[in-house]
């Protein structure tokens, strides 16, 4: 497909790096610097000049463009490029948009204005959060299949009943149907089979049905009840706080909010009457003290800083906080930050750009491609993809035990209607069925790749 992006930040630059070996990408920011970079590293052409002048776009060949993407600085100049986009050609239109007064307009952008998707990052960062303060134990949470199947990274603790478990008994153990389908253990990355012994410390990646997962971290935790987390501390006031504490009051959790800006604090107030705001300094230790942060269940930091959001989050972690969701965007202080041994780590450009790409895959099936979702786990070492069974295959109706897939692939799980299936030898794959793949290799594009 022809794409276009506009906007060669982070995330601009990210869409152009995770596109460009598979479509035919155009790049535009009015910054010379920022084309140069990009088209140096990747295989992308580039324009200098701004997105809603017409004579630029046309050079970008906007007519015979399939996916508009608008992701600069300024949540008006995507919609108005978006909309001149649209009226000269552009199929299908995506627009970073900010600021939470747009989000009471999105039915209206999208069939006035002609404007495909409306991506809101902050939004995207705070259900990311609600949902690993939802499952305590759980280092993160992805979803599949229109989200009846879910895939949780969840460490082991010594002493837990998962401690010293072969995988084959564990479904006996637990009654419960689940797979560990990867193993994080040190920096090895392992593709588990039946015979694999779990230890304490292991980092796990576990699939199952939203009912099957919550019944798994109930019966791993003895103390799951009293650990939901009931209070929460956010430090920092921004975007991803006001979507965040909204999220949590709804689930009725208690939220307090410390931030260093007084207007903005003012404004929080206004508009979130359940909140507790405290205009303060989040990153004095006495502060942190005096606000009572360390009796909270949950402590999430927000600052726009990654450096202050890790180091509040240590200090959260050696004071007693159950729970600590940090925010960092700098992919080398994501690296680093599983070294320091840190609950959580929510990236809102990340979630931004999957976002995005699932959009682009979703068009992609349309013409002939099976990925649906993907999601880059461990430091993209690990991928957990979605495929649809479309055609009648050589694999379609054979069982698994007696098809071969190639090393270091494992089905995760296989959704047949509104049917979960934790695969086992006897199962075949069938034409509908999402199929749910994790793998440590990369750039499976169809099903058919992953078989030997």
């Amino acid at each position: 497909m022809d794409i276009i992006i506009v906007g060669c930040g982070k995330v601009g630059s990210a869409l152009a790096e995770e596109l460009c070996e598979e479509h035919n990408i155009t790049v535009i920011d009015r910054n010379e610097d920022l084309i140069s970079s990009v088209i140096n590293d990747f295989d992308v052409m580039g324009i200098v000049g701004n997105c809603i002048c017409t004579d630029i776009l046309e050079e970008a060949n906007i007519a015979k463009t399939s996916i508009f993407i608008a992701v600069t600085d300024s949540d008006e100049v995507n919609i108005l490029s978006c909309m001149i986009a649209r009226n000269m050609g552009a199929r299908h239109c995506i627009a970073r948009v900010r600021n939470p007064e747009f989000d009471r307009q999105l039915v209206f952008m999208r069939d006035r204005l002609g404007i495909s998707m409306m991506v809101n990052p902050d939004y995207n960062a705070a259900n990311e959060i609600a949902k690993v303060l939802r499952y305590p134990e759980a280092i993160n949470i992805d979803s599949f299949a229109k989200g009846r199947v879910e895939l949780a990274e969840i460490r082991i603790n010594s002493g837990s009943i998962l401690e010293n478990v072969v995988l084959s008994q564990l479904s006996k153990r637990l009654r419960l149907d689940v797979l560990i389908c990867a193993v994080q253990r040190g920096d090895e990355l392992i593709i588990p089979n039946g015979n694999f012994m779990l230890r304490a410390d292991d980092k796990i990646h576990v699939t199952a049905s939203h009912s099957s997962m919550v019944k798994f971290l109930r019966s791993i935790s003895a103390a799951y009840r009293e650990k939901r987390v009931k209070s929460a501390v956010l430090i920092g006031g921004g975007r991803i706080a006001y979507h965040l504490s909204q999220q949590l009051i709804e689930m009725g959790v208690k939220v307090k909010i410390i931030e260093i800006d007084e207007d903005r604090c003012i404004a929080l107030s206004e508009n979130l009457n359940k909140v507790s705001i405290s205009h303060a300094d989040g990153t004095d230790h006495d502060i942190l003290a005096e606000e009572r942060v360390f009796d909270a269940d949950a402590v999430v930091t927000l600052t726009g800083i990654d450096e202050e959001n890790i180091l509040l989050s240590l200090i959260a972690k050696k004071n007693g906080v159950e729970k600590v969701v940090t925010k960092v965007n700098r992919m080398s202080l994501i690296e680093l930050s599983d070294t320091l041994n840190l609950d959580s780590v929510i990236s809102p450009k990340t979630i931004m750009v999957e976002q995005i790409l699932q959009y682009v895959r979703a068009k992609q099936n349309s013409l002939g491609n099976r990925v649906t979702t993907l999601y880059r786990l461990v430091n993209d070492r690990l991928e957990a993809i979605e495929f649809v069974v479309r055609d009648k295959a050589d694999y379609v109706d054979v069982p698994l035990k007696e098809l071969k897939l190639r090393s270091g692939i494992l089905i995760a799980s296989i959704v047949r209607g509104n049917d979960l299936i934790i695969p086992r030898g006897d199962d075949c794959l069938k034409q509908g069925d999402s199929v749910v793949v994790i793998t440590t290799n990369t750039g499976f594009h169809d099903l058919s790749n992953i078989f030997d």
